[in-house]
Formats: C-alpha cells, structure tokens, sequence
C-alpha cells in the first residue's frame, strides 16, 4: 500500500461506519478508492442520475435538496452520502452540490455491495432508516441483564436438607435462617448431572427444592402432618442455572418453567438460591431498597441524607447498562417515595387532614421520565367541602413542609413557582375542572405553557380518584377541542431540534453552556411536547411518552413507522442525557443536559443527527395534522395572537 492510500485509509478510519471495520476491508477500500476534486457551487449530483459509488467526504462542504428544492441535508468532511440510493434503485434521489471547494472520495459499489454483505455493523449504519433502531438495541441488548452472571446476585450459602427430614424441622430450619426455600439432598455412590462432593468428601445428588409456596399449596392445603418427610412434597429435578450465566437467561428461565426459586450451580455444587425477588432488585439497581429505606426515616433530616444514595444508585444505574425506561421508572419510584413519606410525615405533625385531598406530581415526575436534577412540580387537588377560612392554614402548612423537604433532598424549587405552596395551585376539585376546561376552550400563551405541565398529572398520595377525575376529563374534551390542539401543536415547535447549522448542530450561544447542545431544550422536550399533542388528540390516559407512543401508533394520527422512530429517538437521546449526567457526578461535578458535540463519537453524532431529523420531521406533520379551526375568524386570529382573556 502506497503512501496516498495509506493517508486516505487514516482518514476513513477516523469516521463512521469506516471507524469500526477490519483492517482487511478497510485496506480493500483504500486501494478502490478513486479521488475528485469538485470547486464551489458545482452540481454533484442530479436527481435521477444513476450512481455507481459511494460518495466520501474527505474535506470541504455539500449540500442535499429535497425535490421541491428545500435545503435537506448539509455534509461536511468524513460524512457519505450516496447509499441510500446504493441500496434501491441505484439513482439519485436527492441533488447534491458543493458548496465549498470539495474533495470527495469515490467507493465503488461492487466494494460497497461486498463491505455490506461482510459487516453487519456497516450495513446497518448506512440502513437510515433503522440504524438508531439498531442502535437503541444494542444498548438494550448490552443491559445489566445480558452481561451480568448470576453468580453476582448471590448473597448467601443455601440451606440443605435430607429427604427424610420432617416438614416442622425444614420449616424451622427457613425461619432461622430467613429463607425461602430448601434444597432437598441424599447421599448417593453413583454419579450424575445431580450430584456434587459436599464439605464432608461424600457424594450428595440434589433431588429436590422444597419453597414455601410448597408448605401452602402441598402441606397445608393438603393437611399433611409436621412430621411428614420433606421428600414426600418437594419439588422433584429442580430447574437449575449454572453461575456464569447471564441475568437475562435466568430470568428467562423462570419465565419459561414458571418458578421463582432457581438453585445456582458452579459445575454441579450448589452454590446459592436465585429468587425472582433478586432479579428485580438487581434491575431496579437498589431502588426498592432506597423507596424501603425512605420509609423508615423519621424526620425531613433524615430523608436528606438519602440524596447521596440516590446519586450513587443512579451512577450504577447508567454503569450497569440500564436503559433510559427502567433508569426513569427508578428515579420516578424514589421521587415519589420522598414525597408520599413527606406527606406522611406532615401528617404525623400537623394531624388528619380536616378535608380529604390528593397530591398530585406534575411533568416529568409525572411521565416517570425524571432525570437525576428533575426539580419539582406538584399540585394539591383538595375536596370541595375545602373551606379556605377553616382549612387553609392546614394545607398551606403541609405544602410547606413537602416542598421544603423535596428541595433538602435534591429535588430544586420549581422556578416558575408550579407548586403546591403556591394557592393557585392548591385548590378543591371543581376548581380544577374549571382550569382545565378554560385551558382547553381558551388557549392563550400562559395556559399553553400550563398545559404543557399540567396536562402530565398522577397521583402520589391521598384520593387518588381526585386526580384520576381530572385525568378523564382531559381524555374526553382534548380529542374535541380543535381549537386547544392546534394551538398546543403550533406551541410544541417553539423548541425545535439543533439542526440546519452550516454542517454542524446548532449550538447554545450565550449562558454557561456556549458552544454545546441542551438536550432536553432542543431534544427530549420537544418530543414528549409532540407526543403529548398527539396523546391529547386520541383520548390517551396515558402520562409516559413510551406508553403514549404505542396508544398513538395503534390510532391513525401518525403514518406507520413514525411512532416507532420517535420511540428510538426518545430512547437515544434520553441515554445520551443519562450518560453525560452520571459522568459528571463521577467527576464531581453538577449533573447538566448540555452536551458538547466535539466530545461526542463520529459515530454518536450521526445517530444524534437521525434522532433530532427523526423530531423535526414530527414538528413539521403538526401543522398539517392541526389546523386552527375557521382560520381567518376574529377568535382564531386572536388565540393566534394570544390575545384570549386570562
């Protein structure tokens, strides 16, 4: 290989999909390559022109068109284009011109063809249409669950018994030792996949599990004696796992043979117990022991110690491969747990409450989507015999005590005062259907932005059909409320995605985080904004965005495949976030959502790119499906112009 192929197979390696091929194929395609140079605003490509190459930016700029003539795509160096018309119908679909001096290099397809059948990895990136899918995938696939072994979930020796030991002294031997189950052993000459050398020298066969499912459903149920032998009601050829397999395989096991209890074996010696209880703590990365820990602190002091759990749980969390779901659902779960243990709390020191009333988490609490510095945004709905003269000193005293304790255990205030401290936001029932009856026949610019926080409730402790009332209402009147949606829809494209910068993001320019991409401003906001309009129009209970997008995409609202996108959009982009959060508590610092594209892989930047066009083409359908009613009248100008009452 000569020195001009050697400098063109560094610059390939530099850039995805090239970054992670052979050395073999990466040689291949360095020695096909044939190199042009084209200068500023010549035509590369028009549309319908047959392509026999894969086209390599190796420096300058090119823009794509759509065939209405608006700007598609802008490229820079180490981006290809060109492959998705390799893959179809071998013609151009998009024009393309240059529109800096430009070097290109040219891939043959043959090589093109030959590299795709070869890598999956390859083929799948230059698949646009399902990379990111593959991509979120694979994150999934690479989960706590598929890489850890099941010998890490054990804790403690299992309890063995002989199979003529009496049920009282197998039941007794349990409660000693704080146990579930038994294995049930005999001593045995032969050898099998069952048997195992025990501390005594001697060949013992596993022959049994005896649980306590078993003492229900075999012992009691039947009215056998204490006396009886184990052996009479054991389980028989207990379903066993070997101790390097995976996580996922045991679960998948229980689930396949329906059993709880699962005997972990290295070769054929027990080695402990799995339970199905394990599994789940594992996944939830200690958040059930945290939400159990919650409820036996006794005061708001105590509760704050805990935020430093939270933070090394979350950290974990991220390390362990959990996806951006579970981690959310975790993070939501502890959340609540502060809140409802607050309540209990305020309750214990400022007595029952003179009125019956529901707490209620709004945004992203609400959605189960928090990250690790969601601030707080509740509500209290309140019974309509409320008094404010006899009860309002009450209410006002508990909201207290639980905003105060959610910001002493991380949660900040919300800035704009969405809170139940807030009287606007502490109101009986009815109250509340009026709000958002008003926010729904009215829109202006502030119920708009109320709606986008409001319109995501759950309840967290108290009556909980209070908020559930609320929950209906909305279900009913927004699939009918032409007006409300149209203009939620117009306001879900204020934040749009960072795209359309000459070959790069568009990037924050002022504040702080100059130079760098706010995910959740200009990613997963917008979406879930998006997402809400469409969940609002179908009637959706729903508060989650992933349980939204599946009540979506079985309605018509959106074409097939979008809500899939959008799925895998939400799940990257929320990942990405996760990860830049838990690197910074790793490094001591405060956890952000701005993320610096120069610090972001090749590769990682073009599945940011296919997430944020993945939300633009989202916010650009809104228009179309929402359309203010008689566009032109007096009241729609005015609700254009936000000049709608208060």
């Amino acid at each position: 290989m000569n020195i001009e192929q050697l400098d063109i197979r560094g610059h390939l390696a530099q850039f995805a999909p090239f970054d992670h091929l052979s050395d073999d194929l990466l040689d291949r395609i360095a020695g096909s390559i044939e190199i042009r140079y084209f200068q500023a605003g010549s035509e590369l490509l028009s549309k319908d022109q047959p392509i026999d190459s894969l086209w390599y930016i190796r420096s300058g700029a090119v823009e794509m068109y759509q065939r209405s003539g608006r700007l598609f795509n802008r490229l820079g160096e180490g981006d290809i284009f060109g492959y998705s018309d390799l893959l179809h119908q071998r013609r151009v679909r998009y024009p393309v011109q240059a529109i800096e001096d430009t070097l290109i290099y040219f891939v043959p397809a043959d090589i093109f063809d030959e590299i795709c059948d070869v890598d999956d990895d390859f083929s799948e990136f230059v698949d646009t249409g399902g990379r990111l899918k593959v991509t979120v995938q694979q994150q999934r696939d690479d989960s706590g669950l598929m890489t850890t072994r099941v010998r890490k979930l054990i804790t403690r020796q299992p309890q063995m018994v002989e199979a003529d030991t009496t049920l009282q002294a197998a039941a007794q031997r349990m409660r000693d030792e704080n146990t579930t189950c038994v294995l049930v052993v005999d001593l045995t000459e032969s050898q099998s996949p069952y048997t195992f050398v025990g501390r005594d020298g001697r060949h013992w066969k596993l022959n049994g599990i005896l649980t306590d499912r078993d003492f229900c459903t075999r012992v009691l149920a039947e009215g056998k004696s204490p006396q009886t032998p184990v052996g009479e009601v054991m389980s028989s050829r207990p379903i066993v796992i070997q101790s390097d397999e995976s996580v996922y395989e045991a679960m998948l096991c229980m689930l396949r043979n329906q059993v709880h209890h699962l005997p972990v074996l290295h070769r054929r010696q027990p080695m402990g117990i799995l339970h199905l209880s394990d599994i789940v703590r594992h996944e939830t990365h200690s958040s059930l022991f945290l939400v159990n820990n919650i409820f036996v602190q006794n005061t708001p002091t105590q509760l704050s110690r805990l935020s430093t759990e939270v933070r090394n749980g979350f950290v974990r969390m991220v390390a362990d491969g959990a996806n951006s779901e579970m981690i959310s659902r975790a993070l939501a779960t502890i959340g609540r747990g502060f809140t409802q243990r607050l309540l209990e709390l305020a309750e214990a020191e400022l007595g029952p409450p003179p009125v019956p009333y529901c707490f209620m988490v709004l945004g992203s609490m609400a959605r189960e989507e928090p990250t690790i510095n969601a601030d707080q945004d509740n509500a209290l709905v309140l019974d309509d015999a409320y008094d404010p003269e006899q009860h309002g000193d009450y209410f006002e005293a508990l909201a207290t005590f639980v905003c105060d304790g959610l910001a002493g255990c991380g949660y900040a205030y919300c800035k704009g005062d969405v809170m139940a401290t807030n009287p606007r936001w502490r109101q009986p029932l009815a109250v509340w259907k009026r709000y958002f009856e008003k926010w729904m026949r009215e829109p202006n610019p502030e119920r708009l932005l109320h709606s986008s926080i409001f319109f995501d409730l759950a309840p967290v402790h108290g009556e909980a059909p209070m908020v559930e009332a609320l929950q209906d209402l909305i279900a009913e009147q927004a699939p009918r409320s032409e007006l409300f949606l149209a203009a939620l829809a117009r306001n879900a494209k204020n934040r749009t995605p960072p795209l359309g910068f000459f070959r790069k993001f568009v990037m924050e320019q002022d504040g702080e985080h100059r130079k760098s991409i706010n995910l959740k401003r200009r990613g997963t906001a917008p979406l879930t904004d998006l997402v809400r309009v469409h969940a609002l129009a179908c009637g959706s209970k729903s508060q989650n965005t992933f349980a939204r997008l599946d009540d979506i995409a079985a309605t018509k609202l959106v074409g097939q495949g979008v809500a899939e996108r959008l799925r895998y959009a939400f799940e990257f982009l929320s990942m990405v976030r996760i990860r830049h959060q838990a690197e910074a508590i790793e490094h001591g610092q405060e956890p952000d959502n701005s993320v610096d594209p120069e610090h972001v892989g090749s590769r990682e930047r073009h599945h940011l790119k296919d997430a944020f066009e993945a939300i633009s083409h989202a916010q650009k359908f809104l228009s179309f499906r929402y359309t203010l009613p008689g566009k032109g009248s007096s009241r729609s100008q005015g609700a254009e112009r936000g000049e709608t009452a208060s």
